[in-house]
């Protein structure tokens, strides 16, 4: 497939193009070519620390802050450039080293041609001189640097740098330039977090991205009061930085907790769980146990980004009264692998001979899609017959978990037992099944919420002594 794709650069301007005729936006303008600044055009996150440092202090530890540095996107991309002859090096860099891209200095992709500034990932004075966008998808941002700096006030003043309001940095398609990737050779739509937002009831309702990802809010609008830097009026409101999604893998690595934290606590606010148990059940007898998982809190599809490599899946446990295992669904084995899990919600790509492929670059077609969409609701069941060699009561403990990508995706890239990929409990849920002759009264009604509660509480606990070593 590559072979006949030609010079990458002219397929990536191409798929720009494409997307901008599609964005809906109004006026557009054209997309900062590669190499078209020197990184000395623009300044350091230490300059604009020095008035806005409750901002930086959002930002630094962030997926943002380390888009570059992210020891998983570096040792990807590798491959993916083996892959493809280089094809995508400038294409995957323009999200994750913007300034790097627009000032020519990689590829290479080993970053030995690159400034410092540039391995800052997404920083500052990108951000912020971004003056317009040819669309959403692939990058087709406009950055102007200078002394201007563009953002969401139309009466900001600095004595330091002049300022402009540009609408676009209230508005989704701001996030939309590199939360949308199309296949730069086959238009395979890779990473659709903007468009299931731009279909979803949450942009019928005018909620941004912002709204959720730049406020105190966890999954809807919450005021922010303060201020944007020192001597900056005091206002309502101020976008918070932080701008985290569910990646809690990266963040442990560079020790940043408390970026971690806030990804734990998004997950665990993004869907809800109800699971519905029989009160008793005789031995011999099917146990029926279903599940009911809602999208209830993300306006976007769970999960997201590349979501061929993010894993959710239900956890079903039921033991006896003595501790003895009677089923078990979604469990890790000692490698790390999910076994007998009902189904993964996530999104299966194949790749030109119809192979499942977690390679998006080499992708070009969906197999499956099981992700669950913005306020959906999907169910799965879970049946055994109850063996007669039991001790009642029985315990069901379920629970919705997560992790960035598989174990051995990890221990492909870096070597076995180097990253363990942590595994969250979105939302967890007990219940008991009674032997049948248990007379009404002597049955404890589960305490819904209250495993819950426990299990976050010992995660956080466990999270804290783990950032303290």
């Amino acid at each position: 497939m590559w072979e006949r794709v030609g010079k990458g650069s002219l397929i990536f301007m191409a798929a720009i193009i494409l997307v901008s005729l599609f964005s809906g936006f109004a006026v557009a303008t054209e997309a900062t070519k590669f190499g078209e600044y020197s990184a000395d055009d623009f300044a350091y996150e230490s300059r604009c620390r020095q008035c806005h440092a409750i901002i930086y202090g959002e930002w630094e530890g962030t997926m943002h802050f380390n888009a570059y540095l992210d020891p998983f996107y570096l040792e990807e991309v590798k491959v993916a450039s083996a892959d493809t002859d280089g094809l995508v090096d400038e294409f995957c860099s323009r999200c994750h080293t913007p300034i790097g891209v627009v000032s020519g200095e990689i590829p290479p992709l080993d970053g030995s041609g690159m400034s410092d500034i540039s391995k800052l990932g997404v920083q500052c004075d990108f951000c912020h001189v971004v003056s317009g966008s040819n669309g959403t998808g692939n990058a087709p941002f406009t950055v102007t640097p200078g002394d201007t700096k563009w953002g969401p006030f139309d009466d900001s003043k600095s004595a330091y740098h002049d300022s402009e309001y540009l609408e676009l940095y209230t508005q989704s398609e701001y996030c939309g330039m590199c939360h949308e990737v199309i296949h730069p050779v086959n238009g395979l739509v890779i990473d659709d977090t903007y468009p299931t937002w731009k279909d979803s009831q949450y942009a019928e309702d005018n909620v941004e991205c912002q709204d959720c990802h730049m406020t105190e809010g966890i999954t809807e609008f919450k005021a922010n009061p303060g201020r944007a830097g020192s001597g900056a009026p005091k206002r309502d409101h101020i976008s918070s930085h932080d701008i985290v999604g569910g990646n809690v893998f990266i963040p442990v690595m560079f020790g940043a907790g408390n970026v971690a934290d806030m990804a734990i606590e998004r997950l665990q606010n993004s869907a809800t769980l109800e699971v519905t148990t029989p009160e008793t059940v005789a031995t011999g007898e099917e146990v029926n146990i279903q599940a009911a998982i809602t999208n209830s809190g993300a306006g976007h599809n769970i999960p997201t980004g590349v979501s061929e490599i993010r894993q959710i899946w239900l956890e079903v446990m039921v033991t006896d009264n003595e501790g003895k295992e009677i089923y078990s669904a979604g469990t890790l084995d000692s490698e790390g692998n999910i076994e007998s899990a009902k189904i993964i919600y996530n999104n299966v790509l194949g790749d030109s001979d119809g192979n499942a492929t977690d390679s998006f670059w080499l992708a070009d077609r969906v197999l499956e899609d099981n992700r669950i969409g913005p306020k959906e609701t999907v169910t799965e069941e879970h049946t055994f017959i109850l063996p007669e060699d039991i001790v009642y009561p029985l315990n069901v403990e379920t629970s919705l978990n997560y992790r960035s990508a598989p174990q051995y995706t990890i221990d492909h890239l870096f070597g076995e037992e180097m990253h363990e990929v942590p595994v969250i409990s979105m939302n967890e849920v007990s219940s008991t099944i009674y032997d049948p002759s248990t007379p009404p009264e002597e049955r404890t009604d589960s305490t819904p919420g209250f495993s819950i509660f426990a299990a976050s509480m010992a995660f956080v606990l466990i999270m804290h002594m783990f950032y303290r070593k």
